[in-house]
């Protein structure tokens, strides 16, 4: 039985939460609260739960459709990511959503090849297919970094295409990585402890050449090749900053983790700059792990000296970003025991006692949105710190406490939270996962 201080709290949480009962007017308030925030983060507690994927879709829908949301940008690598950008933008060759994201291979490939992204990606072309040829399609987008090598063939391949001497140069410059035969780990580890091992500066030269030519490559074919050198430049600057993760990974947690979120923030921002070229503002809404969007600063992370996506948007961009954060009591998920392995139906252990998952379960409503901005005795009193789970790619029940939960003050991590009491894992479309070994496992080393 719940003590009575979370009794007292759940009660006055209940007072004032939203109850979701899969109206169509469910996430009205949320509409009004996001007001016009031109980034909107919508998080997850875990990464293999089919009512996050599902109700961040909704809730994207109506971004979309009512304030002129025009790119999704999602946790996910970037030349994976653009595939799908093309699809939904109708410039691909692919005929279907499935195909599209068949990019996504390496593990954990269930994060974005299951039935939830199926849906919306589909959805998503649809919308697109349906709008006037004068009007902003809505893109999407992978910001992760996991990518180099894919990423430096795509340099090469853009430059072969636009200016076959800059490719040869490009080609000796990232030659540098030849030697790890396509093994980015074993890349950082040498690089770490030996300086004239390290292709930094290759990287860095390769980005400010290309760069430079800005001008020369857009005068080619109008959107198309504005879209084109966006492509090529993202991957080079992402070459540039995997390098300094994979270096940094061995230092430490958090120096790869803030290299990592950094490059994540980074890439929003030049995503931002890009599309703006196109005349008209734009709005972002993000997909990503709580962990990510969540601000840093308002949890064990930031005591640690980590910072995170939320942190670094909202010390860019102010009001005019908004986050959302998932939180559940118990269900299933859909999550690997350890890297590399195919991905299992798990059972998520009820909350442990005195989490706000736990709290929230003692409120009795199956599912809620709560403003954690609002000036009342509820939200006041979720402001003692308490702890909070967090299931990546990798759960481990047996070791939970210790694997799975941290402590935040939730009102400062959030804007909103939405908990789903009782939630169910997503679908994978592939009944095993097979890992290339070229690059690092997605959300490795953190799962998250």
């Amino acid at each position: 039985m719940p003590d009575t201080t979370v009794k007292t709290i759940a009660h006055a949480v209940r007072q004032v939460a939203h109850p979701l009962t899969d109206a169509a007017s469910d996430y009205d308030p949320l509409m009004d609260l996001i007001g016009d925030a031109r980034f909107v983060l919508l998080g997850e507690a875990t990464h293999g739960t089919h009512d996050f994927y599902e109700q961040r879709a909704e809730i994207t829908k109506r971004l979309i459709q009512e304030k002129g949301f025009t790119a999704v940008a999602v946790e996910a690598d970037f030349p994976d990511g653009y595939r799908v950008n093309r699809f939904v933008r109708g410039v691909s060759r692919d005929q279907s959503a499935e195909e599209a994201l068949r990019g996504f291979q390496r593990f954990p490939a269930w994060m974005w090849r299951n039935t939830d992204v199926i849906n919306f990606v589909s959805w998503l072309r649809q919308y697109n297919d349906a709008l006037s040829s004068n009007h902003q399609k809505v893109g999407f987008y992978g910001v992760d970094l996991y990518s180099m090598y894919a990423s430096i063939g795509e340099v090469l391949k853009y430059l072969e295409q636009v200016d076959p001497e800059a490719a040869q140069r490009a080609r000796d410059r990232y030659s540098c990585f030849e030697h790890f035969e396509e093994d980015s780990q074993e890349y950082g580890y040498i690089a770490s402890f030996d300086v004239d091992a390290s292709c930094q500066d290759e990287t860095v030269n390769q980005l400010l050449e290309l760069q430079q030519q800005t001008a020369k490559y857009l005068q080619q074919d109008g959107g198309v090749a504005i879209d084109e050198f966006f492509y090529a430049e993202q991957n080079a600057r992402l070459v540039k900053n995997a390098e300094e993760y994979y270096r940094s990974m061995f230092q430490g947690r958090v120096d790869s983790w803030n290299v990592r979120d950094r490059h994540m923030a980074e890439t929003l921002e030049q995503l931002m700059n890009h599309l703006e070229q196109q005349g008209t503002q734009s709005k972002l809404v993000v997909w990503e792990h709580n962990s990510h969007l969540g601000d840093a600063r308002a949890t064990d992370m930031g005591q640690g000296g980590e910072w995170n996506v939320g942190q670094l948007m909202r010390e860019r961009y102010g009001q005019a970003v908004f986050l959302v954060g998932f939180t559940t009591y118990t269900g299933t998920v859909t999550a690997a025991s350890n890297w590399d392995e195919p991905p299992q139906l798990k059972n998520v252990r009820p909350a442990l006692p005195d989490s706000y998952e736990d709290l929230f379960h003692n409120t009795e409503l199956p599912r809620f949105l709560l403003d954690l901005r609002a000036d009342n005795q509820a939200v006041a009193e979720l402001r003692q710190k308490r702890m909070e789970r967090a299931i990546g790619v990798i759960y481990r029940p047996e070791t939970e406490r210790l694997s799975h939960y941290f402590y935040a003050c939730l009102p400062d991590q959030f804007d909103a939270v939405i908990h789903i009491d009782d939630t169910r894992a997503v679908e994978p479309l592939d009944r095993t996962v097979h890992q290339n070994t070229s690059e690092l496992p997605e959300t490795f080393p953190s799962t998250l």
